[in-house]
């Protein structure tokens, strides 16, 4: 019986099920971004945000084809920075303020390729996190 009633073909007059359209993105306009650039001795990761902290465009070394060490180089950190900016001008990004986090060798260079991209960049500021006093060292050895 159920055989029978999969086999069975719909009227031509009926209406087949719709499906649903995945929904549009919205293309909206962002003149000012923050930056946020974070490197570490292996990776890279760029990220545009507008003012409320949504993401606008990002993007990593291991992204953009880098593997292994090469992903913590100046070179890696740029290729991502160049990549980052160019989707976040789409969205009409002009200015920004950049926020650098982490100890990595790409820092600078991130900011080079941001600033070149034809972002005017407002300011930089390093917000690494930097312990006050830290954790509790390890009890000395006795030999």
């Amino acid at each position: 019986m159920a055989e029978e009633n999969k086999n069975q073909q719909q009227p031509e007059g009926a209406k087949k099920p719709e499906q649903k359209a995945a929904p549009k993105r919205r293309f909206r306009t962002v003149a000012f971004a923050r930056v946020y650039v974070n490197c570490s001795f292996n990776n890279t990761i760029v990220t545009f945000t507008d003012e409320k902290g949504g993401v606008i465009a990002w993007s990593t070394s291991g992204g953009n084809g880098f593997r292994g060490t090469k992903k913590g180089t100046p070179f890696a950190a740029q290729i991502t920075a160049n990549k980052a900016a160019a989707r976040a001008a789409e969205y009409g990004v002009r200015q920004a303020m950049v926020f650098v986090s982490g100890p990595g060798p790409g820092r600078e260079t991130a900011i080079r390729a941001v600033a070149q991209s034809g972002i005017h960049v407002v300011s930089i500021k390093d917000v690494t996190p930097i312990p006050h006093n830290g954790c509790r060292p390890p009890k000395a050895r006795r030999v």
